[in-house]
């Protein structure tokens, strides 16, 4: 099952956030699917994603985009994706 918690923070609060739910197995080659399914749900840009953002989110099971990783200008200061599924 995967389960992400994603949050959109700006001067160091919670403007946003959701729970992205499936019942599937986690596949990696699919994180720049669920991270813009996420940013869909959410109203914000989907960020690039490089290898790095997923080697980072499968070994700490978690990653910080900052307004950098977008081609748009955003309004926030980060947004974070973290692992919260048991399994």
């Amino acid at each position: 099952m995967i389960k992400i918690w994603a949050k959109v923070l700006k001067e160091g609060k919670i403007i946003k956030q959701t729970v992205f739910e499936k019942d599937d197995a986690i596949d990696w080659g699919k994180i720049p699917e669920y991270v813009f399914e996420i940013a869909h749900s959410l109203d914000i840009p989907s960020p690039v994603i490089l290898k790095s953002h997923v080697i980072n989110y499968a070994k700490f099971n978690h990653v910080k985009f900052i307004p950098s990783d977008f081609l748009e200008e955003v309004g926030f200061d980060k947004f974070i994706i973290e692992n919260i599924a048991n399994s």
